[in-house]
């Protein structure tokens, strides 16, 4: 459910970007979604008393989740999909668990099955098959570089928030509310500074609402639950049939067609998904 929901951003995005520059829209999207956190902490005594036991070193923490996972890894993907198409942008995200899994061996020592293996190295062969005809070549060379930097601090961040959650009984409310309030600061405060202010048009105020109550306030928050029982390399493949989602969505919103060599593709990496899943 949360990637299909992160799947529809995408559509969504796409098309907000013809009225809000990159950066700026990342910043209004999390800024809003910070702000409906609000009531949920005021109006619940457990989440007040919680934030108040905090430590200096639980901050830091989020505040380094916050950096990576919002600041760089969704600044990166909103530039990226004014650069890129988004199949693109989806291919380059779908190298992060190649990087986390290796990266969590010594980091979290999750060492993955050698079922799991075979699973990942399924998907991304499903994937290679999915986006054998795209080309790289030409203007898209700036954007492969945004989504190089954003590749990295998606890595970072699913480690480093897989650590939060396993170590610490820090509730998954409390780690979006923080995390998404510093680095949504951080790109708000960038973009009106780099882009300007937007002029900001009805339908966009529907897009923002939309990306920032559903896709984004209550998805994220389901997210950090379900890292409770993942380990790194298995919610970053399942954060990865994203890829699928948004060619599917793309066909039925937008009218791209899906051909029988990107059906195929499709299937080897759902099947490969369902493998990465099986626990020892």
């Amino acid at each position: 459910m949360v990637t299909f929901l992160w799947s529809t951003s995408f559509i969504i995005i796409k098309l907000g970007l013809t009225y809000i520059p990159p950066i700026t829209f990342a910043g209004l999207r999390y800024s809003i979604a910070c702000i409906l956190f609000i009531p949920i902490i005021i109006f619940n005594r457990g989440l007040k008393t919680e934030i108040r036991l905090l430590t200096i070193k639980d901050y830091k923490k989020l505040i380094a989740l916050g950096i990576i996972f919002y600041s760089f890894t969704q600044g990166s993907q909103f530039l990226g999909l004014a650069l890129l198409p988004s199949v693109t942008v989806s291919l380059m995200l779908n190298l992060t668990p190649i990087i986390v899994s290796v990266a969590g061996i010594f980091i979290l020592s999750e060492i993955p099955t050698n079922r799991q293996w075979i699973g990942i190295m399924g998907f991304f062969i499903g994937i290679i098959v999915y986006f054998l005809p795209s080309d790289f070549s030409g203007s898209r060379f700036l954007g492969i570089i945004v989504m190089g930097t954003g590749v990295l601090a998606n890595s970072g961040s699913s480690i480093l928030g897989r650590g939060i959650n396993r170590d610490s009984n820090i509730n998954p409310i409390i780690i979006t509310f923080i995390s998404m309030g510093i680095g949504s600061f951080i790109l708000l405060v960038s973009g009106l500074l780099v882009e300007g202010v937007p002029v900001i048009e009805l339908k966009t105020i529907g897009f923002l609402f939309w990306l920032a109550a559903i896709n984004t306030t209550f998805a994220f928050t389901l997210w950090n639950y379900t890292l409770r029982s993942l380990t790194a390399m298995e919610s970053s493949v399942i954060n990865g049939t994203m890829l699928i989602q948004i060619a599917l969505l793309a066909w039925i919103f937008l009218g791209e067609e899906i051909t029988i060599l990107e059906i195929i593709g499709m299937v080897i990496a759902s099947i490969s998904v369902l493998v990465v899943q099986i626990k020892r």
